[in-house]
């Protein structure tokens, strides 16, 4: 479902050029949950905005679907493919009411029955009818977050890509919006591509990851190695070894968290 060849992303010219990701490569089967993990800086969300169309790739290939795609896209192509961002109250407009966040899209796109797709998008990401006519800053980050992901769904699209969606929420909160996602892709049979820097939101939430550092991906492992503590780069290693000292320290300092973890 998602192909990405020798993909370069670039900015500047000449003497300030420089390449967020280079040369990267990989694939997605349809359903898969497919990650990218790395320290911040590392190219990942670089990729993300790539593939979703909202960065140009220098040299590469981009295919969904089987259809390679560009910077410019038809409507139905954008409809493929739809991205929920790391902050929820960032990505929402604030002047709009979450009713008129989640109809938008289905006007641009040209579908009918705005109502009942907006009803069964709440009904869908655990919201009431309470807070249809709310504005972001009357709802909570959790909610914020549900609505970012019923605005991502509501157009169907094929492709979701998660661009660190946990990050900015609450410990209490996280493993509830982690947990939405894997029964709404499996609900929908939709193809994820994540991008996180926490190896145990990955390892929660993945069947494989890619681990970018400094632009490259240096390592492509199944999780179930990861969780095994078999990493082949000293890089992938490292972040492994800060991944169990962080699960080891939240369960010295939090006994019964929910938050996800590495080794379960």
């Amino acid at each position: 479902m998602i192909e990405v060849h020798e993909a370069t992303v670039a900015y500047g010219d000449g003497s300030g050029r420089i390449e967020a990701v280079r040369s990267v490569s990989f694939n997605a089967a349809a359903g898969e949950i497919f990650g990218l993990v790395g320290e911040s800086g590392c190219g990942k969300s670089t990729l993300l905005r790539a593939v979703a169309g909202l960065a140009p790739l220098a040299k590469g290939h981009i295919v969904l679907a089987g259809r390679e795609v560009g910077i410019s896209r038809t409507r139905q192509e954008r409809r493929l493919v739809q991205m929920v961002f790391q902050d929820p109250y960032g990505s929402l407009n604030p002047t709009h009411t979450v009713d008129k966040i989640l109809s938008e899209p289905l006007a641009i796109q040209g579908l009918d029955a705005i109502d009942r797709r907006v009803i069964q998008a709440f009904q869908e990401v655990g919201l009431g009818g309470q807070h249809r006519y709310r504005y972001p800053h009357q709802l909570s980050g959790g909610q914020r977050q549900r609505v970012a992901i019923a605005r991502a769904l509501i157009t169907e699209p094929r492709i979701l890509l998660l661009d660190e969606p946990t990050s900015a929420l609450d410990l209490s909160v996280q493993a509830e919006i982690l947990n939405l996602l894997k029964r709404i892709g499996r609900a929908h049979g939709l193809t994820m591509l994540m991008v996180s820097h926490d190896l145990a939101v990955i390892a929660h939430m993945c069947t494989r990851i890619a681990v970018m550092y400094q632009g490259e991906i240096v390592e492509m492992l199944e999780v179930q190695r990861l969780r095994r503590g078999e990493a082949d780069h000293p890089y992938t290693r490292m972040l492994l070894d800060a991944s169990l000292e962080k699960t080891r320290q939240g369960e010295r300092d939090t006994e019964g968290t929910s938050s996800p973890s590495l080794t379960r």
